[in-house]
C-alpha cells in the first residue's frame, strides 16, 4: 500500500494568509552525478552574537513579556524582555567570579524553566559556553555512566540543577567537589547556593566580557543522543547560531511583522527546543510560554491545558505531539477554538510523520476555522543549528522536507543507489569539541558536513517541488540475497498500512530471508476492536484473536502491493512494552532509535525468525 494510495484528497480550501519565503532552488550538476542545491535568495545580514537581539528587544519593547511559566496558583510567572536584559548581566556579573571558560564551562542538568533560560542568557552574555543536559541522564540511569563521560569530557566549572533534592544523587557521585553547584530550591547543606543570590551589580567586567563576545565564540555544547556509543559534543558558536535565526526569519517571513506566540515544551537539550524555538522567540522579539507536558500519556493533559488558555501564532511539536493531541482536538471544542484562532503555521520536526496525521490536522483545521493551517517541516540536525532545509509551501505528502534555506549548499552524492546528503553553510559546526576523530569523519575533502541522511526529489524533473526524505544510511540494511532495504520509507508506508492501530515500527532482517516487524501497537485503538474493559492489560487486548485476526488481514493486504523483497514484510510480533527511553530506545523527542530496539530485543527477533512458529508471530 503506498502512501499515495491512502492520502486524503487536497481540499479546495484556502489557506489562512501568511507570509513565507519563496519556493526556488538552484542545482549544479556534476559529472559523477553529484548535485549541489543551493537557494537563489541570498542570506541577509546576521549579528555577531545573539544578545545584539535581547538588548535590542529590551530597549524597543521592554514590558513586552520574552517568556511565561506557570507558577504554583496555576497561573503566569513571566520576565519580560528589561528583566530578561537585567537579569542576564547581573548573573553574568556573579558568574565572572568563579573563573568559568570554554575548558571550565556550565552545565545545567535539569530541564526547562525561567532559570535555566536566565543562567543560559547570562552565560551567553559574558562568553562562557554552556552545556543542558538530558535531565534522564541524572534522575534515570543507576550508574550516572553518560553524565560521567560528559563531565569528563568537557570539564565544567559551574552546575545549576532547579532542584538540590531531586538531583541530589547525581550530584554527589558526578560532580567534583571543587565545581559550584547552584540549585532554583531545595538546597544541599554545604555543597550549593541558591539561583537567587546568584546576582552582582553590573560593572565595567561584565561589559568588556560582552564586549568581547564574537562570532566564532562558543555559546554551547549539545549532546548527541549517543545511541552509537560516548555522546558526542557538538560545539555551537554565536555564528552558527545567528546565521540560522535568520534563515529561519527569511523561510518564516512573517516574523518579521508579527512576533511570535509559542506553547512549546521542546527540551532544551536539544537543538529544535533551545536553538530553533528560544532563539526564534528572542530573535523576533516574540513570547515563549513553558509547557511542562510532553506527548506521552498522562502528560500531554498539561500541554492541553496549555494550549487552551494560550493562542498561538506558530506552534511546533514532534510527530508523537500531534497523535497525542488529536483525540484532544476531537473531542474538546474549546481546545480546537483556540489552538486554531490565531496559529498560521503548524511546524513538525525530530522524525517524519504518519500520513493519517498529517491529513487528519489539516482536516480538523478546516473543520475548526474554514482555512487550512500551513502544515511545515524543516530538516536539520544538532551539527546545523539546526535549520538546513525548509519547506515554506503547502504539499500534500508529509514526507516532503523542502529545499536548502538561504546561505545553504546541500551536496547529494551517489551512495548505493541512493543520494547522500552533505551541508555546507555559516550554521555548521566547525567539529566536535575535544573528539577530535568525531570531527575528522563527520566532513568531507570539501567542508561538507555528512549528514549521514539520504534524498530524493519529489518531482526529478522540477526539483523546487522539495527533496523527500529517503531514509537514514544507518538504518537501512540488505536482506541476504543482497536486496537493500530502506527503512525510512517503509516505516512510512507500514504506519498508514496499519493506521490507527500502531504507534511505530521497527524491522529486522539483515542477512535474513525476508524482512520482519516489532511492532508497538496503539493499544487503545486496539481495544476497540475487542470490546475489552478499560482495566484490560495491554497483553491481553493485542493477543485477542480479533486483534491477531485483523493485523493478519492487514499484513496480507501490505504484502499484496509490495514490489518486492526490500519492502514485503512476512512477519511481525506486537509489542506489549513500549519503547524504552532509558535503554536508549526512543529519545525525548519520541523518536524510535531502530539499533537499541534490535539489541534489546534480540530474542524477540530470534523468534520471528525460529523455523517452529511461536504463537505470538503474525504471518502472511
Amino acid at each position: 500500500m503506498s502512501l499515495e494510495a491512502t492520502r486524503a484528497p487536497s481540499t479546495k480550501t484556502a489557506h489562512r494568509p501568511v507570509k513565507l519565503g519563496p519556493q526556488d532552488v538552484t542545482v549544479e550538476r556534476r559529472a559523477d552525478g553529484t548535485l549541489i542545491l543551493r537557494s537563489p535568495q541570498p542570506l541577509g545580514p546576521y549579528p555577531k552574537k545573539l544578545t545584539e537581539r535581547l538588548e535590542y528587544w529590551a530597549e524597543r519593547t521592554p514590558d513586552r513579556t520574552f517568556m511565561a511559566q506557570r507558577n504554583a496558583s496555576g497561573g503566569w510567572r513571566t520576565v519580560t524582555y528589561a528583566q530578561a536584559l537585567e537579569s542576564a548581566r547581573a548573573i553574568g556579573q556573579a558568574l565572572l567570579q568563579h573563573n568559568l571558560s570554554t575548558d571550565r564551562p556550565i552545565v545545567v542538568l535539569s530541564g526547562n524553566d525561567i532559570e535555566h533560560a536566565l543562567i543560559g542568557l547570562a552565560a551567553i552574555y559574558i562568553g562562557v559556553p554552556y552545556a543542558p543536559i538530558s535531565p534522564a541522564y541524572s534522575l534515570v540511569s543507576q550508574d550516572f555512566a553518560r553524565l560521567r563521560a560528559i563531565f569528563d569530557l568537557i570539564t565544567p566549572g559551574l552546575v545549576y540543577a532547579a532542584d538540590g533534592q531531586t538531583f541530589a544523587r547525581a550530584i554527589e557521585t558526578i560532580v567534583p567537589s571543587n565545581v559550584a553547584v547552584v540549585v532554583g530550591r531545595n538546597p544541599i547543606a554545604g555543597r550549593t547556593s541558591l539561583f537567587q543570590d546568584l546576582r552582582a551589580a553590573p560593572g565595567t567586567a561584565v561589559d568588556a566580557a560582552h564586549d568581547a563576545v564574537g562570532p566564532d565564540t562558543i555559546v554551547k555544547f549539545l549532546f548527541t543522543s549517543g545511541s552509537t556509543g560516548i555522546p558526542k559534543c557538538v560545539i555551537n558558536t554565536q555564528r552558527m547560531w545567528c546565521a540560522n535565526q535568520v534563515m529561519l526569519r527569511q523561510g518564516l517571513a512573517y516574523f518579521q511583522d508579527e512576533p511570535p506566540v509559542i506553547v512549546d515544551w521542546a527540551p532544551w537539550h536539544h537543538t529544535a527546543g533551545g536553538n530553533h524555538d528560544v532563539g526564534l522567540v528572542l530573535f523576533n522579539g516574540g513570547t515563549f510560554y513553558i509547557d511542562e507536558g510532553k506527548p506521552l500519556p498522562g502528560a500531554i493533559e498539561e500541554t492541553v491545558r496549555n494550549l487552551r488558555e494560550v493562542p498561538s501564532t506558530w506552534y511546533f511539536t514532534v510527530p508523537k505531539g500531534y497523535e497525542a493531541l488529536l483525540p484532544h482536538l476531537r473531542a474538546d471544542a474549546e481546545l480546537r477554538h483556540t489552538f486554531f484562532s490565531k496559529v498560521k503555521v503548524l511546524w513538525f520536526a525530530g522524525a517524519g510523520i504518519a500520513q493519517h496525521v498529517f491529513d487528519e490536522m489539516n482536516a480538523l483545521a478546516v473543520q475548526s476555522c474554514g482555512e487550512q493551517i500551513m502544515f511545515l517541516t524543516g530538516f536539520g540536525a544538532t551539527e546545523t543549528a539546526p535549520c538546513a532545509l525548509a519547506r515554506t509551501w503547502a504539499t500534500d505528502n508529509a514526507a516532503n522536507m523542502g529545499l536548502p534555506a538561504a546561505g545553504m549548499e546541500l551536496k547529494l552524492v551517489p551512495f548505493e543507489g541512493k543520494m547522500e546528503a552533505r551541508v555546507r553553510g555559516p550554521n555548521i559546526t566547525p567539529g566536535y569539541w575535544r573528539q577530535p576523530d568525531f570531527t575528522k569523519a563527520a566532513f568531507d575533502e570539501e567542508g561538507f558536513y555528512r549528514l549521514g541522511d539520504t534524498f530524493k526529489f519529489a518531482d526529478p524533473s522540477d526539483p523546487k517541488q522539495g527533496l523527500l526524505f529517503d531514509g537514514r544510511i544507518a538504518e537501512d540494511f540488505k536482506l541476504a540475497t543482497g536486496t537493500w532495504v530502506n527503512v525510512g520509507p517503509l516505516r512510512a508506508q507500514f504506519v498508514d498500512a496499519f493506521k490507527p492501530y500502531v504507534r511505530d515500527v521497527v524491522f529486522a532482517g539483515l542477512d535474513r530471508d525476508h524482512i520482519a516487524a516489532l511492532v508497538f501497537p496503539d493499544v487503545e485503538a486496539c481495544r476497540k476492536l475487542t470490546h475489552r474493559a478499560p482495566e484490560a492489560p495491554a497483553e491481553q487486548i493485542i493477543q485477542h484473536y480479533l486483534v491477531q485476526q485483523h493485523f493478519t488481514t492487514l499484513l496480507a493486504h501490505m504484502a499484496k502491493a509490495s514490489t518486492g523483497s526490500s519492502n514485503r514484510v512476512a512477519r511481525m510480533i506486537l509489542l506489549t512494552d513500549p519503547p524504552s527511553m532509558d535503554s536508549g530506545e526512543m529519545t525525548d523527542k519520541g523518536s524510535i532509535n531502530q539499533r537499541a530496539v534490535l539489541k534489546n530485543r534480540a530474542a524477540l527477533v530470534e523468534e520471528l525468525y525460529a523455523d517452529e512458529i511461536s504463537t505470538r508471530v503474525i504471518r502472511i
